[in-house]
């Protein structure tokens, strides 16, 4: 995974890149199986609200795991995938390190969006463009069924946040939608965009589920060595590059590095 120097620029400048085929369709299929299975087991929650931030939609629902490694081998050996750590080190720089994972999904003909926010408002490192997501379409992402949607640049601006009441648990900000980018990609595609680029993602009324799961990647170097006990305490923070990357048995007890291959192989039967 090697991306072009007009890659590399795009997200210097605008904050975001796309690539439609990061994925193979035999791993969007494991990705598929194995959400579909943490579905039927309960694990996914609903966390839209009928307007006051507490009192759970019956109507619409926004569905989310986070996190999703405690609860599935596939999705933890994720992003030791060596196309990740790849493509994550090229945009951010090493060390790379694992700051979050979940994923939502917005079911057939009532899936709720999630409002606009940018993830630096959560995290609050120095250099925004020093974090990343990755965001994979684990269903064909389209403007009809409420894909993720960016405003490109708007990492250079510090937007001003509230409690979104849509959500049980979300902040929102209030970005000027008219410079909104849809991110239309088939399943498999992947979207990278800054800590501080704006985001939102729209209802869903199709009649088809869609997933979007999101890995979130700081470069080391920004944090403090006591960063995660502010953000995100309980959760593993795998280093995956650098001279201090480890294979997941430090976080996880067992060596995770080579088990995406493996996992997706044994999803296929």
């Amino acid at each position: 995974m090697a991306f072009t120097p007009a890659q590399i620029q795009q997200f210097r400048t605008q904050g975001y890149l796309t690539i439609a085929d990061f994925w193979m369709k035999e791993e969007v299929a494991a990705m598929q199986a194995e959400l579909d299975r943490l579905r039927r087991d309960g694990r996914l929650r609903n966390v839209a609200t009928d307007g006051d931030g507490k009192t759970h939609s019956q109507t619409q629902s926004n569905l989310q795991l986070c996190p999703m490694s405690p609860h599935s081998a596939l999705f933890r050996a994720l992003p030791f995938a060596p196309k990740v750590i790849e493509a994550v080190r090229q945009i951010i720089g090493d060390p790379v390190v694992l700051h979050l994972d979940q994923v939502f999904l917005k079911p057939a003909r009532h899936g709720a969006g999630t409002n606009w926010h940018q993830d630096n408002a959560y995290f609050g490192i120095s250099d925004p463009l020093k974090g990343t997501a990755m965001w994979t379409a684990v269903h064909d992402a389209t403007v009809a069924n409420g894909t993720i949607r960016v405003i490109p640049g708007s990492y250079k601006e510090k937007l001003e946040h509230s409690r979104d009441p849509q959500s049980d648990h979300h902040i929102r900000c209030y970005p000027d939608e008219s410079r909104a980018v849809p991110l239309e990609l088939p399943a498999g595609g992947v979207a990278f965009f800054a800590y501080g680029v704006a985001h939102a993602t729209g209802g869903n009324g199709t009649d088809k589920d869609r997933a979007g799961a999101a890995y979130h990647f700081l470069n080391g170097d920004v944090i403090g060595a006591d960063y995660f006990q502010q953000h995100n305490p309980g959760m593993a923070h795998p280093v995956l590059s650098g001279p201090y990357a480890s294979d997941g048995t430090r976080e996880y007890g067992q060596p995770i590095a080579g088990a995406w291959e493996r996992e997706v192989e044994q999803a296929a039967g």
